[in-house]
């Protein structure tokens, strides 16, 4: 009788242990949800001057604290794509800035997307005969778009050898898919979004429209970064500073301040993070810093113990100066473009 007894013990126990087990491995949280979103910031108190560089990031800020959900909704974009980095490359980290692996690692992810084609929209918003852009200028930025994104410019063998080996073909190209002209007499259009509530985006979310016209403020251009309204969706650059034969302005009349901002609109932040040494641009492979760099800086220039990426098109150098994106900044922009990201739909 008492070996019967401690029989049944025995097998209770067994069953309690596998009910356990199996009520741990139900709870177990799947391992590509475990991304780390501790350094993850938008809001910043960076209040530079956008002479020599763009605005996107003081345009984040006002659309912050216009719509309260925003933030939440960027938050969940970028965690789902250091998920879906997680899930294409396991093992590598958590995908959440300089050197901890996933979202800007080197030999990003395969994403089977191939090479992506934008169709892009054109609005020229114009008060004099300068600023109403030809064709020709209008092509010269395309051709530089698809020149920087594909690395074919001429610059791009003038990479430092440091950077040369994470220096990127993003595989991402555009065409122009048609041209808006509007006359005006509004000779400044601000930062407030006026030329597209004006003159609305046509289909963004199939589309990447641009709208050509003067800022003012000694601005070069702003973009609006994934998750943002529909309605304000876009890229807007000063007429000088867009392409690189016409009425352009020396230094920045190579076409890289569009380069630049669409870098911004496909989800990429300014090299330096947009704070100190502690604030990352969400990239492992673009070195840590602390500030932008401006003129043609030599090289090397360090900072934050480390040298920085001064010819990447998001710091804020000259456009002659500019000549790459790197293999991390590839995999996030090409992460808004799969399947279920901010920008799929734009994949034709």
């Amino acid at each position: 009788m008492r070996k019967i007894f401690l029989g049944m013990i025995a097998l209770a126990a067994i069953t309690v242990s596998c009910s356990d087990d199996q009520t741990d491995a139900t709870n177990e949280i799947p391992e590509v949800a475990k991304v780390d979103m501790s350094d993850f910031y938008l809001y910043t108190d960076n209040e530079e001057k956008a002479t020599g560089g763009c605005f996107s990031m003081q345009k984040l800020n006002m659309q912050l604290e216009k719509d309260p959900q925003l933030y939440e909704k960027m938050y969940d974009l970028e965690k789902k794509y250091r998920q879906n980095t997680l899930a294409k490359k396991p093992g590598n980290g958590n995908g959440n800035g300089n050197n901890n692996g996933g979202g800007g690692d080197p030999e990003p992810p395969t994403d089977n997307l191939g090479v992506v084609t934008i169709p892009v929209y054109v609005h020229v918003v114009y008060s004099n005969s300068n600023e109403n852009i030809s064709s020709t200028q209008i092509n010269s930025q395309i051709a530089v778009l698809n020149d920087d994104f594909r690395r074919n410019n001429n610059d791009a063998n003038q990479t430092p050898s440091l950077f040369s080996g994470v220096a990127s073909d993003t595989e991402i190209q555009f065409t122009l898919a048609g041209t808006f002209r509007h006359s005006n007499s509004r000779t400044s259009w601000g930062t407030n979004d006026l030329v597209k509530s004006t003159y609305p985006p046509v289909t963004p979310s199939t589309h990447m429209n641009i709208w050509v016209c003067n800022i003012g403020g000694g601005i070069l251009g702003y973009a609006q970064f994934p998750g943002g309204n529909s309605s304000t969706d876009g890229v807007v650059v000063g007429p000088q500073y867009f392409g690189t034969t016409g009425y352009v302005a020396s230094p920045f009349d190579g076409g890289r301040t569009t380069t630049h901002e669409v870098g911004h609109y496909l989800n990429l932040r300014h090299i330096w993070g947009d704070g100190r040494c502690n604030r990352d641009d969400f990239v492992s492979d673009t070195p840590t810093s602390d500030a932008p760099n401006y003129g043609c800086p030599s090289f090397p220039t360090t900072n934050c113990r480390s040298t920085d990426m001064t010819m990447n098109y998001m710091d804020y150098t000259d456009d002659a100066c500019m000549n790459m994106f790197s293999e991390g900044q590839k995999s996030r922009m090409r992460g808004v473009l799969v399947s279920g990201g901010a920008r799929a739909s734009l994949v034709n």
